[in-house]
């Protein structure tokens, strides 16, 4: 209430300025990443072109950027001025590196900082206390008003990233330059730009043309899912790359933003393209194509002395490009196939008294580091880099989950966590059939913003190693600029608050109020986000044996209307009051409307089967994997069927590498008729399903087959003929995923959903 006030008599101050002036000024405060410390006060500093700008010596170019803002938001020019002009950016050595103060009074504006770093993050926040129309160029605003506030703030984590995969799917230059202002405004400071991939190179190496006439354009492309079969291409060649001229801007764009831009160069796997220019650096020697659909691909770099000489000359052009201390060399996905057959990489084995293949990519690795370090730099690999002993000073990708960081931290590696259950951008972030395609999995937007980048299972003493996390952005579904932006807005936003924020101030549903205004700021920009802030979800509740529906919303205080005749629910629908009993199966469809009878968001729909194992607790002798256990063990008897598309949801549960084992007491003696289950597949993720199941009841064993025809979702049924109390159902997980497949030589995932007993 206070804070309301405060914006009335703010906007009285502004109604006596005279009624020819423009005056703009932000609605609400939103700021994001949230400040550690804000304080609000009563008024406005106005902002005009009489307002001048006065910066101490180094802190030039974030007084430059706010200078530029405001003139380009609102054609107001503010000149430089003394050490008492309006505006003052001022050094305080004994600020931290990345510590800002930023002080709002009615006579001027003090920003406070050791460094311009941190002063360039005090102007994104004064930015947002700014009203959104400024994003967009509204030339002819004559006043600013800018609320009064006091904010003391710094990052939670020294490393914020975001990477962007140009390998499979590439962006012109300007949406490069996009994608860098945005990380800019919520506060990032690592740019990991995928350049290297099978199917394309995409940076001018001016030393191997071809790399640029052959590596950088690939014949066609898959069109579909890489799991729908038979595939199907479009028959259209694709590719391009960027020149070294143009990277220099990108560079400099980045670096005017306080963004270092770290280069990835993929080695020694997913290094098809670079074969298909120079087939010599092979294994086999023999020519190959740019790969054309997504994947893992035996065709890796072989380990003989001109791979290595290749590579050096490669790097050295990129460094020249690159000022980023770290450069990533990815080291993920290489198959060893070719290696096992290959008389150059068996003869290095040898010389360098090796045990194996995998040895032999450490030893790829440390050779490259090796080299890297004496030119100044440091590596960053994926967290694969681990097998066969991990280089010396590489810092470690965990996205395998966290066991990847925890291992390197223990080893006293710095760490960037960036699990796939929590960080992969790709996967989808609604539950509705009408999302856009993607790779899979499930990734809402609540799921980024809970994520803790330290492990509880990492001891206090090596915190310390883990510097921050990434979003990751990878483009085989992400056919142009607009997609990438629906997939990354806003789960940006959430995770920009995980790396600034200190967890013990996070709060969800205040966030949610904050992106929802920010979304004023996203439409200004041109920014095609996702909006799902007015999804509904449905969970089940046990109470004594009796099955109640919840329907959740984020926001506080929706009117949510439903039906349960099949009917679309409108004002006139029954409105949700709470928990409703389960007496028999049914169907819900519900949505939020606002005050005018307005549908917000989409139609939540659910169907709830009430069989006769519906809230029985199946006793698991696996706790499914922490990433994939959103519903517990008792998602497999509560009646929901999981998403057909996604696995990350709460109705899925994931397995890696264990087999299961699921016990169900009926609580007495029942005839039973048929039981059912389904699994999940997709093989791109590295999720099989189980090759057979074991059903066994107080009166039968049944040994079942199951047929994988390459359909997304295995549904497995059996006939019963027995009356049993219990019930135990046994699942071999598939095994190791074979050699030439993604995720090759790990366990596979088993994904289970509802196990219904009729």
């Amino acid at each position: 209430m206070r804070t309301n006030l405060i914006f009335i008599a703010s906007l009285f101050q502004i109604l006596i300025l005279s009624c020819s002036d423009k005056v703009e000024m932000v609605e609400k405060i939103a700021i994001i990443p949230a400040p550690d410390q804000l304080v609000l006060s009563e008024g406005s500093f106005m902002l005009n072109g009489n307002s001048k700008v006065y910066y101490d010596k180094g802190l030039e170019v974030p007084a430059r950027f706010l200078m530029d803002f405001v003139r380009s938001g609102s054609g107001i020019s503010m000149d430089e001025g003394t050490a008492d002009s309006d505006i003052i950016f001022k050094l305080k050595p004994e600020l931290g590196a990345e510590e800002y103060v930023l002080e709002v009074t009615t006579n001027n504006i003090n920003i406070y900082a050791s460094e311009a770093r941190a002063a360039f993050y005090a102007v994104q926040s004064l930015r947002q206390l700014m009203s959104a129309s400024l994003e967009k160029g509204e030339y002819s605003i004559d006043v600013i008003a800018i609320p009064l506030v006091k904010i003391t703030d710094e990052p939670r984590f020294g490393y914020r990233g975001m990477h962007l995969d140009v390998g499979r799917h590439m962006f012109p230059v300007d949406f490069i330059k996009k994608y860098i202002d945005a990380l800019a405004l919520l506060k990032y400071n690592r740019f990991h730009w995928h350049l290297t991939e099978d199917q394309g190179w995409r940076v001018e190496i001016k030393q191997y043309p071809k790399l640029n006439e052959v590596a950088s354009f690939r014949n066609e492309t898959l069109v579909g899912h890489y799991s729908d079969q038979p595939h199907q291409f479009d028959a259209k060649t694709y590719g391009g790359f960027y020149t070294q001229d143009e990277i220099r801007d990108i560079v400099k764009y980045a670096a005017d933003r306080f963004i270092t831009i770290i280069p990835e160069i993929e080695m020694p796997g997913h290094s098809q393209a670079v074969i298909a220019a120079y087939p010599e650096l092979g294994c086999t020697g023999e020519p190959v194509e740019v790969a054309t659909k997504w994947g893992v691909f035996e065709h890796i770099y072989c380990s003989k002395e001109e791979t290595f000489t290749f590579l050096e000359n490669v790097l050295d052009e990129v460094l020249e490009l690159f000022p980023s201390e770290y450069i990533h060399i990815g080291g993920d996905e290489a198959p060893k196939k070719n290696w096992e057959s290959c008389k150059n990489c068996q003869a290095r084995i040898s010389s360098e008294g090796l045990k194996d293949e995998h040895e032999l990519q450490s030893y790829f690795i440390s050779r490259m580091e090796s080299y890297l370090n004496d030119k100044g730099r440091q590596i960053i690999g994926w967290d694969e880099i681990l097998e066969g002993g991990l280089a010396p000073n590489a810092t470690v990708m965990s996205w395998r989950g966290q066991s990847g960081g925890i291992d390197a931290a223990n080893m006293g590696h710095e760490v960037v966590m960036t699990p796939t259950s929590h960080c992969y951008f790709d996967y989808y972030q609604a539950e509705t059939e009408s999302e856009p395609l993607a790779i899979g999995g499930y990734l809402p937007l609540r799921k980024v913003y809970d994520f803790e980048p330290v492990p509880d299972e990492l001891s206090a003493d090596k915190h310390k190693y883990i510097i921050g996390a990434q979003g990751n952005v990878w483009t085989e579904y992400m056919k142009d600029e607009k997609q990438v932006e629906y997939m990354i807005f806003p789960r940006i936003l959430a995770l920009s608050e995980v790396l600034w924020r200190d967890k013990s101030k996070k709060d969800f549903t205040e966030f949610v109020g904050r992106t929802n205004e920010f979304f004023k700021r996203l439409d200004a920009l041109e920014i095609n986000y996702a909006n799902h802030l007015y999804q509904l979800n449905g969970a089940i509740k046990n109470e004594n044996g009796t099955g109640y529906l919840e329907i959740r919303s984020e926001l506080k205080d929706a009117d949510i209307f439903y039906t349960l005749d099949g009917a679309m629910p409108a004002p006139g629908s029954k409105k949700y009051d709470g928990p409703m009993p389960i007496e028999k199966s049914l169907q819900i469809k519900a949505a939020v409307f606002d005050e005018e009878g307005e549908r917000l968001g989409q139609v939540f729909q659910q169907s709830i089967e009430k069989h006769k194992a519906f809230l029985k607790t199946p006793i698991l002798n696996k706790e499914p994997h922490p990433s994939y256990n959103a519903g517990g063990a008792k998602a497999l008897t509560n009646g929901i069927n999981g998403s057909d598309k996604r696995y990350g949801d709460s109705e899925w549960l994931g397995f890696w590498g264990e087999d299961l084992r699921v016990v169900i007491d009926l609580g007495e003696t029942t005839e039973l008729k048929r039981i059912s289950t389904r699994f999940f597949n997709s093989k791109g993720q590295w999720i099989y399903p189980p090759e057979k199941m074991l059903i066994k009841t107080d009166t039968e064993n049944i040994d079942l087959n199951i047929d994988d025809q390459g359909d997304r979702i295995i549904d497995v049924v059996a006939n019963l003929q027995s009356a049993t109390r219990y019930i135990e159902l046994t699942i071999p997980n598939y095994g190791i995923i074979k050699e030439g497949r993604q995720g090759q030589g790990n366990p596979a995932w088993t994904f289970i959903d509802e196990i219904k007993i009729e």
